[in-house]
């Protein structure tokens, strides 16, 4: 956990009863609404809350960038004393980037794709006449530098798509950094990169907020960040500031009951309560799946003036999942879990090896010959807005498979409905579209969707990474509560560690194509064999922090279940 030690003396920023009203027809009639808070200079200030809660409309606010459709109505935003809602774009304008900057959650899309990344930083100093001449390049250069990029010679010519996630987010920091603003608002930086990723850039920002003393605020939903680097944090749930206090005092001793509830949500890096913890047990019982030395590799031809590029994306991997069981797949983007999701799919072939469902070999199987099959292999996509017809209902989402395997119209419409009940929805959910539906709801209907089809096998990939963690704690009960029902075998793709702790009977994890230890969750997460697998451990954010209430909650949640279980 960051031990700040800002200036209690005058605020860096002062936010003073800020209400930003919403349209007419929203669900609520503020997006934020008198809210106040400080932030000092040398100190970071960590703002959580689920989707919707206000606290990127707050970032926003602060940097002028709100829509045009959306104004503050009341309050003040006070940077060194100024306010800002009183300023003209103009002056604004003058102020992003040299008072003020901000890093964005996904730097590819606020990264111009058609000009370098070293001309792109430059460009913050060109709209402010400042490094002129030979001194912009060997500014950038430096900045490039300090951010820990290698080769920044090369860097500075390179473009976008060109770098990883990482290296991307990287240059977005350079660029906040180029005019060392006195304030640094960071929206969602680390959401989706891997956990090693995830760890150098927390470790950068908390380095360059002591090393420059600047002031720091860091919007998030993860609480194991909160826990990494937060000096003092406040909760806003609604539009309303519902918490704040230090770090120490928000995560150990929350007060208010929404404050509660998330923490609680928040699963533990420690093994959950599962029945067993025999390393094999994923394998235990008939094996829906066993998978016997899976090889994929992908080759990029070459060319006149290109080398071709051969990556071995799965090497030699072998596992078995019993029916009602969850194996979990953890590693880094690049390590072949997913490739290893597709080939289950049959959404990409194999280069070698066996994939035998209920003991017959799908690898070798044609387009044709595996169809009556795919029915009972379902998956559940990462990205449920993505992944959902726009233009069709919730309905029609559920039915069109069951109708294409020729289920009768009657049975497939009511076997829609029971599902949504089974997933907790509303009966009205089944004439409503993908849009109007939250994130977490969204996933509920990906879960149901797979359920339609009556499978044996779910294939899970990444499936809550990108919920709230509250919504996150609901989609991962519910998916525990189907399996267990309906004894289906569930192989779970995650990079989050915590996730797996809680949910899987058997943990593999990847590094570059190749398994390099497999155990219990328990052998997994408490002790680690391989170098890689303590690395990963070791990169989780607050991993010295485990949240004080989500044993009693999750305790309190299998109880209610089996409870339930009884009565019917």
């Amino acid at each position: 956990m960051a031990i700040g030690n800002p200036d209690q003396g005058a605020a860096l920023l002062s936010i003073r009863g800020l209400s930003i009203p919403l349209p007419a027809g929203g669900d609520r009639q503020y997006a934020v609404r008198d809210v106040s808070f400080d932030i000092h200079a040398g100190e970071i200030l960590c703002i959580v809350g689920e989707s919707g809660s206000g606290k990127s409309m707050s970032a926003n606010a602060i940097m002028g960038l709100l829509p045009a459709y959306l104004r503050p109505q009341q309050g003040e935003i006070l940077l060194h004393g100024k306010n800002l809602l009183g300023m003209d774009e103009k002056t604004l304008r003058g102020m992003r980037g040299k008072d003020m900057a901000m890093i964005f959650q996904e730097p590819l899309s606020a990264l111009n794709p058609l000009q370098p990344v070293g001309e792109q930083i430059a460009e913050v100093m060109r709209v402010h006449a400042a490094y002129p001449g030979p001194a912009r390049k060997a500014r950038v250069l430096e900045l490039l530098d300090f951010v820990g990029l290698p080769d920044p010679a090369s860097l500075f010519h390179a473009w976008p798509f060109s770098l990883s996630g990482g290296q991307r987010q990287r240059v977005m920091i350079a660029m906040a950094l180029a005019l060392e603003p006195a304030l640094l608002i960071a929206d969602e930086p680390t959401t989706a990169l891997d956990v090693t990723t995830q760890a150098q850039i927390l470790a950068l920002i908390a380095r360059i907020q002591r090393e420059k003393g600047m002031g720091v605020m860091f919007v998030t939903h993860d609480f194991g960040v909160v826990a990494e680097i937060a000096d003092r944090v406040v909760v806003m749930e609604k539009g309303l500031l519902v918490e704040e206090g230090t770090a120490d005092q928000v995560l150990n001793r929350p007060r208010h009951s929404y404050t509660q509830r998330l923490i609680a949500s928040v699963p533990s890096h420690r093994p959950g309560d599962r029945e067993d913890n025999d390393p094999a047990d994923a394998a235990s019982g008939y094996p829906v799946l066993r998978v016997e030395a899976l090889r994929k590799t992908y080759v990029s031809p070459g060319g006149l003036f290109k080398r071709k590029r051969v990556v071995e994306a799965v090497k030699d991997v072998s596992f078995s999942v019993g029916a009602g069981k969850t194996l979990g797949i953890v590693g880094e983007s690049g390590s072949g879990k997913s490739t290893i999701g597709k080939c289950l799919l049959k959404l990409t072939g194999t280069d070698g090896g066996g994939m035998y469902f209920d003991g017959r070999d799908i690898a070798p199987l044609s387009e044709r010959e595996f169809r009556p099959l795919r029915r009972h292999i379902q998956m559940i996509f990462q990205d449920p807005f993505a992944s959902l017809n726009p233009r069709h209902t919730v309905g029609r989402i559920l039915c069109d498979g069951p109708l294409a395997c020729g289920v009768p119209r009657e049975q497939a419409l009511a076997r829609a409905r029971e599902l949504l009940q089974l997933v907790e929805l509303d009966a009205s959910a089944f004439d409503r579209y993908p849009s109007q539906f939250s994130g977490g709801q969204r996933q509920r209907i990906g879960i149901a969707r797979a359920l339609a089809m009556e499978p044996r096998l779910i294939v899970a990939d990444e499936s809550v990474s990108a919920l709230d963690v509250s919504v996150q704690a609901q989609v991962l009960r519910l998916l525990r509560d189907v399996q267990r029902r309906l004894g289906i075998a569930l192989v779970f793709i995650t990079h989050d560690l915590r996730v797996a702790a809680q949910i899987c009977d058997a943990v593999l994890v990847m590094h570059r194509g190749s398994v390099v230890e497999r155990g219990s969750p328990a052998q997994i997460f408490e002790t680690p064999q391989h170098a890689y697998t303590r690395q990963l451990i070791d990169a989780m954010p607050g991993r010295d922090w485990d949240p004080p209430l989500a044993r009693q909650t999750a305790a309190q949640a299998e109880a209610q279940a089996d409870a339930m279980e009884t009565i019917r």
